[in-house]
């Protein structure tokens, strides 16, 4: 069973947040450590039964070697473990449906406490026949193996090592092997209670730490350019132990017709520019923390002088950006596809005549996450593949879209970009830690709250 885990105050760091005196801590690496090998055992005795009786698959075979690692093998890897070991080959067994597990590495040695070293060098060197030795005893109706044509995430197994692995397998157990991508899926989208029972505060340290950054505690106007902006993250995510899987960005739009960078695309960031008073100011950012992954879009506008707040069209304009999140949230359906997802919230979109764009993604131990696919920012029609593949409860999503709105005051379009985290539970989605509903002042006034 899962152990609960307790720690001492003493070796945590404090985050401060911008104007409201809370604190948040992150574990030092040694208990960010204990929590990660903590819930990969829940998972593996908890979650791994149901997924395999549900994909039908009683052995899975995740073969990768070191420094080319499956993306699901990294999932499986103990803490301290930093890449696989030479080849590691991980065996995951069911005897029944609804069994548990058996778990084993044909490897040199145990791979953490989950996988149990199977293979011993010296009474048999060709490792390929040790893993064929348990296949033998196993003797199993489905041999899954993570090659697949709708995800990367499930396509982890080299072409070499899936040649070798069918030459040595025995000809009559070729029939056997399948395509593990909807196990693999459902291991990678599929959030546990320990998770989510930490993936708000998780949420909120990336809220803080954007929150700080869009604030007059890095900005000064006239002088701060976005590039300043965008490495301050870089380096405040460095200071506090976490990591990144994806370069910040900062951009700007601006009254002046020379503006154009609401039309933007996401293969062109704008270049290194001063902020002003009058800007608008939008933020990408994600963190990793605990193997789990954030991503997240916010704006914040500088006031000009004489503004003690951000002007009523612009507040106005990001309600259309909140209005799409509603109409997108409201058609997660459990058993729906991404695809229908983004059809059913394009024609409200529509019938409301909201010029929006929606490019949904899951989210969890990799920040563009296997699962459905609801929209790209560069397709509005049905994604093939992993735009078909089906909502589960229990998973996570970046809640990304955007709403564009005519603003007379400036002659022009605004977009209104947003992305937050999110948990599907089955019936409705619920932020992780809320999200923005109102475009944040720089400066702060009157301890202004944005949640």
């Amino acid at each position: 069973m899962f152990k609960k885990l307790q720690f001492t105050c003493c070796c945590i760091i404090l985050i401060s947040k911008l104007g409201f005196g809370q604190q948040m801590a992150v574990l030092t690496q040694r208990q960010q450590a204990e929590v990660i090998d903590s819930w990969l055992d829940y998972r593996i005795q908890n979650l791994l039964p149901d997924l395999m009786t549900e994909s039908g698959i009683d052995m899975w075979v995740v073969i990768s070697r070191e420094y080319n690692e499956d993306p699901v093998i990294r999932t499986m890897l103990p803490a301290t473990w930093m890449a696989a070991r030479r080849r590691t080959i991980l065996v995951m067994y069911q005897p029944a449906p609804n069994a548990p597990v058996e778990t084993y590495a044909i490897a040199r040695y145990d791979v953490g406490r989950s996988f149990i070293r199977y293979w011993n060098p010296i009474n048999k060197p060709d490792q390929w026949e040790a893993l064929m030795e348990l296949i033998s005893a196993k003797n199993p109706k489905k041999i899954g193996l993570n090659y697949a044509k709708d995800y990367g995430h499930a396509d982890g197994l080299t072409a070499n090592e899936h040649k070798i692995f069918l030459e040595y397998l025995p000809r009559d157990l070729h029939s056997n092997v399948v395509s593990a991508q909807t196990l693999a899926v459902r291991w990678l989208e599929t959030r546990t209670a320990p998770e989510l029972a930490t993936y708000r505060h998780i949420q909120e340290i990336a809220h803080s730490i954007i929150s700080e950054g869009l604030s007059e505690a890095v900005i000064t106007p006239g002088v701060t350019t976005t590039d300043d902006v965008v490495w301050w993250y870089r380096e405040k995510i460095k200071e506090l132990k976490l990591d990144t899987w994806f370069h910040p960005s900062v951009d700007i739009q601006r009254a002046d017709p020379i503006n154009t960078r609401q039309n933007r695309n996401f293969a062109s960031n704008p270049p290194d520019s001063v902020i002003m008073p009058g800007d608008l100011l939008h933020v990408d950012f994600g963190i990793t923390y605990l193997r789990l992954n954030t991503d997240t879009q916010e704006m914040a506008y500088v006031l000009k002088p004489g503004e003690t707040e951000v002007p009523a069209y612009l507040r106005e304009a990001f309600k259309q950006g909140n209005r799409v999140q509603d109409i997108l949230t409201s058609n997660f359906v459990a058993g729906k596809t991404g695809n229908e997802i983004l059809r059913e919230s394009r024609k409200m979109l529509d019938a409301e005549e909201i010029q929006g764009s929606i490019y949904t993604h899951p989210l969890g131990f990799y920040g563009h996450s296997a699962g459905p696919t609801i929209g790209m920012w560069d397709n509005q029609e049905d994604t093939p593949g992993a735009g078909d593949f089906p909502l589960h409860a229990n998973t996570g999503y970046a809640i990304e879209l955007n709403a564009v709105v005519f603003v007379p005051e400036w002659n022009k379009d605004v977009r209104i970009m947003l992305e937050e985290g999110a948990l599907f539970d089955g019936e409705r989605v619920t932020y992780f830690n809320g999200r923005q509903k109102e475009i944040f002042p720089i400066p702060r006034l009157n301890n202004y709250l944005k949640y």
